[in-house]
């Protein structure tokens, strides 16, 4: 199989472990593939808020494509280099409208530099919340806050309805995506995807689609996996991520994406 220039990787499900850890054998594999001239980029749902821990692992020059294609991210400079934001009027259009229809729904906005949580927000992943935190109606948004994703839940749905009925009710305002966690319906500006993030760095690099691999396994890496040369899903892996790879590896609790990526190291 010819070596790629670019190896491009979800994190969450695809190259961290279950309990979101980075495996040492996946670190070593990362760096020996980097020392063969062969560049690494993470593409992930995660905001620049969650990436901080995996500074040692990020190769090049440190940039994280983060929530969903919203924000370039030097994890060692620990600050976004380059965003694509919601505008502020749509945000406050598409709450007002997904307020008006669906019960309970709650959200929170990630920005450039923190993140902006309603009361009210039925938040899954506690660990996260920064201290101090104080939780305030989306309407309070600051006028200097740049909103890379927005987050919408409500716990009066099915998990499996609320996607859906978000992305009716936005049309074509904006993109919903989703990352696979229990009804969390993911709000970013109209073109905002993994794959478009990932294209613009290719760009910069001048490296073509058919010189990536890409490794996904929620149905938001779908458009990332579609555009590489050689996309790989990983065995735990999404049913529209499965479909939309060329080949299949071992889960990320097998260290799928390492197993993978040391046959370069021997090719």
């Amino acid at each position: 199989m010819r070596r790629p220039r670019l190896v491009a990787t979800d994190l969450d499900g695809t190259l961290l472990r279950s309990d979101g850890s980075i495996s040492r054998r996946t670190g070593e594999v990362l760096r020996a593939v980097e020392a063969l001239g062969v560049g690494v980029v993470f593409v992930t749902a995660r905001p620049p808020r969650w990436l901080d821990p995996l500074a040692d692992a990020v190769g090049g020059d440190g940039t994280v494509i983060s929530a969903n294609g919203a924000f370039d991210y030097d994890v060692r400079s620990r600050r976004v280099t380059a965003a694509y934001p919601l505008d502020r009027a749509l945000v406050r259009e598409l709450v007002a409208d997904l307020r008006a229809a669906l019960p309970g729904i709650g959200f929170s906005a990630e920005l450039t530099d923190g993140v902006h949580t309603e009361p009210d927000y039925p938040e899954l992943h506690p660990r996260w919340v920064p201290a101090g935190l104080v939780p305030a109606p989306i309407d309070d948004l600051p006028a200097e806050a740049v909103v890379g994703k927005l987050l919408a839940r409500t716990e009066h749905l099915p998990d499996d309805d609320v996607i859906p009925r978000v992305a009716e009710i936005i049309g074509d305002r904006a993109l919903v995506q989703h990352s696979g966690t229990g009804g969390l319906a993911e709000i970013s500006a109209p073109g905002v995807t993994k794959a478009a993030g990932l294209v613009r760095w290719c760009d910069r690099l001048g490296i073509d689609a058919a010189e990536v691999w890409a490794f996904g396994d929620m149905p938001n890496d779908v458009p990332m996996l579609e555009w590489a040369g050689t996309a790989w899903a990983v065995a735990n892996a999404h049913p529209e991520a499965r479909a939309a790879a060329d080949r299949v590896c071992p889960s990320n609790d097998d260290d799928g994406v390492a197993r993978t990526l040391e046959e370069l190291l021997t090719s």
